[in-house]
């Protein structure tokens, strides 16, 4: 496969889950990579499982830091080349509970890393030459942003966010920017082990396929939305979930 051959991408939170598996689709379709991640020796063993310094580097720092940001599209320009996709992966859900007690700094710190660092990362995409190469970028988003979701309620309000964020970033940066977003529903991640461990079968039991999703379902859809047979696509937001909002849950 070699659909993104040329393409220099950057994607956040991807030394694990779902940002890793997008990480290996894009070097399997040709791409040269470069991944994000708090934590650096997971980094640096992700650029190994990638192939290496050749197709892969990796970056370590906090996605609402602004230096952080900064840092990425230099380090990419230097060993790559112009950024020609961007994919938002960095979230976090510190809190689980009711809006009506959820504590607010809890709430400003999930807004800030979940659609401002989001927002940042896209302007440092924009200066690092996204534009100048017909870009791509992907919001990964969340089933729990297009349904209500009781116990990650404000996670969802962040992703719902982030959806109308790719929407306005879709007609502000066409025609040479074309922006995405992917929602998907349960995956098997470490960062999705709450809403599933221990009762798997009975989470499984509400969704029409019969499975929970696993990274490398999210990573095929990214991968189609960055490559050129989506290139008349912008703007819309891919709901990957084993038909699980087609009965009404998100859990």
């Amino acid at each position: 496969m070699s659909k993104l051959s040329g393409a220099v991408a950057v994607v956040t939170g991807a030394s694990r889950g779902i940002g890793f598996a997008i990480a290996q689709r894009f070097v399997a379709e040709g791409a040269k990579v470069c991944i994000t991640g708090r934590n650096a020796e997971a980094l640096e063993t992700a650029v190994k499982d990638l192939g290496g310094s050749d197709v892969a580097i990796g970056v370590p720092g906090k996605g609402d830091d602004a230096e952080h940001r900064a840092e990425v599209i230099d380090t990419v320009r230097d060993a790559f080349g112009p950024v020609s996709i961007l994919v938002n992966n960095v979230g976090i859900n510190p809190a689980y509970g009711p809006l009506g007690s959820l504590d607010l700094g809890a709430a400003r710190k999930m807004f800030d890393v979940n659609v401002l660092g989001t927002l940042g990362w896209v302007q440092e995409s924009l200066r690092g030459g996204l534009a100048q190469t017909g870009g791509s970028i992907v919001n990964i988003s969340s089933v729990s942003g297009v349904r209500p979701a009781p116990g990650i309620a404000f996670y969802g309000v962040t992703k719902a966010a982030l959806i109308h964020l790719t929407e306005e970033l879709a007609v502000e940066l066409a025609p040479k920017v074309r922006v995405n977003a992917v929602a998907p529903a349960v995956v098997k991640t470490r960062f999705a082990t709450a809403l599933y461990e221990g009762r798997e079968e009975q989470v499984a039991a509400a969704y029409p396929l019969g499975r929970l999703g696993v990274p490398e379902d999210i990573a095929g859809a990214v991968a189609f939305l960055s490559s050129p047979d989506a290139a008349w696509i912008t703007g819309q937001t891919l709901v990957v979930d084993g038909g699980v909002t087609l009965t009404g849950a998100v859990q």
